[in-house]
């Protein structure tokens, strides 16, 4: 049974903390949605939380009519809207981000407020050593390394059961459909950050080998008004290596907005 429905698709996910909280949009990554679920669960004590699986991660089905960041990006705008959802924390994570930042320079009409946790979606001109990690063509053993700061966190592939091993398949082969042409960014996105008129928060783990730290330096700059916050012990998974404060840091921003508001 899916948990959401929008326009005929239907999505898996984690719809939690139902009840008179704030709704909180969150967007997974290029890894899928299994790695949110820890999160979520916490966040839902704060938050209504609607974790959708985007089309062809975990058992969310393929739709071959949507093959591109900027059609999820309409499915989630088409899904606050079919949902009634006002005041609308999205927060998107990696890939998540940049759907999430997507979905901001098209309209903000449901979106009270909008964090951004390690995205892709532009680049940074310069140095080779200031790009976005070619996940695809990088071994599998050596991506951890680029992921975590503290590798005895990262999870052991060793230990996955079959099911999550076929989940994994299905995501990467999801990851290459969204991300790999241009790889992992819009290059007209830049341009259209200026557009984002609701509170910013922009998350970021200081070692991240996948999305360097330029980057999220790169989205404040270009997001009117935008804050950042770097987790000093963090790769390119904060809401792992440093949960409590993670939490914290999304807490905080949602309460101080709500208050100003």
């Amino acid at each position: 049974m899916a948990v959401f429905s929008v326009n005929g698709v239907e999505l898996d996910g984690l719809h939690l903390g139902k009840g008179n909280k704030p709704a909180m949009l969150v967007l997974h990554g290029a890894n899928g949605p299994a790695s949110m679920t820890a999160a979520c669960q916490r966040m839902a004590e704060h938050f209504e939380v609607l974790a959708p699986a985007h089309p062809g991660f975990g058992h969310s089905p393929t739709v071959p009519a949507i093959d591109s960041i900027d059609d999820l990006a309409y499915l989630y705008l088409d899904l606050m809207e079919a949902m009634d959802l006002s005041d609308v924390v999205v927060m998107g994570f990696s890939m998540g981000g940049w759907i999430a930042s997507e979905i901001a320079v098209k309209s903000t009409a449901r979106i009270g407020r909008l964090i951004l946790v390690d995205a892709v979606g532009i680049r940074v001109p310069g140095r080779e050593d200031c790009q976005i990690a070619d996940l695809f063509n990088i071994h599998p053993a050596k991506i951890p390394a680029l992921v975590f700061h503290d590798l005895s966190l990262a999870p052991d592939p060793s230990a996955m059961s079959e099911q999550e091993m076929v989940l994994a398949t299905k995501a990467r082969e999801a990851a290459v459909r969204y991300t790999w042409e241009p790889y992992m960014h819009n290059p007209k996105l830049a341009g259209r950050l200026h557009r984002i008129d609701v509170p910013t928060l922009v998350l970021w783990g200081k070692y991240d080998g996948i999305v360097p730290l330029a980057y999220g330096k790169e989205y404040c700059a270009l997001i009117p008004g935008a804050q950042m916050k770097v987790f000093e012990k963090s790769g390119h998974s904060p809401l792992t290596e440093q949960a409590d404060e993670f939490l914290a840091a999304v807490t905080e921003f949602a309460a101080a907005e709500k208050a100003a508001a």
